[in-house]
């Protein structure tokens, strides 16, 4: 196959934190059909992992499938051992993309959440990306790109999100920090924050229930609920060097949700 690809003369390579389904496995196959090789994590799917190898196979590209629970940083060190093998699978030494995409979703009051569905949200939306990153900067490539996943409910708020929303609030806080800090290696740093997508995420409530999902389509300008292809693309597009001049940005793909 041919290393040749849209995003330079050297074919790419990029992680991406659950790639096994929904905004993941769009963003993975969406870097496959621009020639871009990938290393994605699932928690515990394994067939649906191998499925999203057999579809990149298909676009002409690779992909290696490694087991992480994000928010299990002990974890993390063998990642990374794990990481460099696959790298060597692929050709290459090092990485040029990371996108923070794993994520648990949560529902619940600030009265009734208790400590350990808070942990659970910190450990998985902030410490875990934190670490992981902090992990494997030093295989990322100078010049290489980071987009950490948030979500609309950092700008607008519904009851019950109070918790996870923090979190993400967090990692965007974070993002500019680290396109400060790894400026000097010219790596950006930008968030996404998809609005309300028919995914199976909170139990593919916005999917699967067609009062929420029409409530969503008649709060979005674009009149219906996001897909994962709504996403998928444009964090491959954000990848590329076409904007190699957007760092420490918080760009929101909701198709206009409650503006």
């Amino acid at each position: 196959m041919s290393t040749e690809t849209s995003f330079g003369s050297k074919r790419k390579v990029a992680i991406i934190t659950g790639g096994s389904r929904g905004l993941g496995r769009s963003t993975v196959l969406n870097l496959a059909a621009r020639g871009v090789a990938s290393i994605f994590t699932y928690n515990s799917n394994r067939a649906e992992a191998e499925k999203v190898i057999g579809a990149v196979a298909e676009a002409g590209a690779e992909a290696v499938a490694l087991q992480l629970d994000t928010g299990d940083t002990g974890r993390f060190d063998g990642f990374v051992q794990e990481v460099r093998q696959a790298l060597s699978r692929l050709g290459a030494e090092r990485f040029d993309y990371l996108v923070n995409n794993a994520g648990t979703s949560h529902h619940n009051g600030i009265e009734q959440t208790t400590e350990a569905e808070l942990d659970m949200l910190y450990n998985v939306h902030f410490k875990g990306v934190f670490f992981l990153t902090q992990k494997l900067l030093p295989l990322i490539n100078d010049g290489g790109r980071i987009v950490n996943v948030s979500s609309g409910l950092t700008r607008f708020a519904f009851p019950g999100s109070a918790s996870y929303a923090s979190m993400k609030g967090a990692v965007e806080v974070l993002t500019r920090y680290m396109a400060k800090e790894l400026g000097p290696r010219r790596i950006t740093a930008n968030v996404v924050a998809p609005g309300a997508i028919a995914t199976d995420f909170s139990g593919g409530m916005v999917r699967d229930n067609p009062d929420i999902n029409a409530r969503v389509a008649e709060a979005t300008a674009l009149g219906r609920a996001g897909v994962p292809e709504d996403v998928g693309p444009m964090i491959a597009s954000l990848l590329s060097e076409d904007n190699r001049w957007v760092n420490a940005q918080r760009i929101e793909v909701s198709g206009g949700m409650l503006i």
